[in-house]
């Protein structure tokens, strides 16, 4: 969700641009740049970058003991 966020300030887009460039609506792009984390999916936010061009590696590591 940081990463969304982030990537909207550093374009300098606004809401409207967002959205169309994630392929949401406008209130959607309200959610991530307030942070409301509760109303997205992890696929939804991965699919948003996606759409962006962001190439995300997702990485598991074993927990410490």
């Amino acid at each position: 969700m940081v990463m969304v966020a982030r990537l909207i300030a550093d374009r300098r887009l606004t809401q409207v641009e967002a959205a169309r460039l994630f392929g949401v609506s406008q209130p959607r792009v309200s959610d991530v740049v307030r942070g409301r984390v509760e109303r997205f999916t992890i696929d939804a936010l991965v699919e948003m970058l996606a759409r962006a061009g962001v190439r995300l590696d997702i990485v598991a590591l074993p927990a410490s003991a």
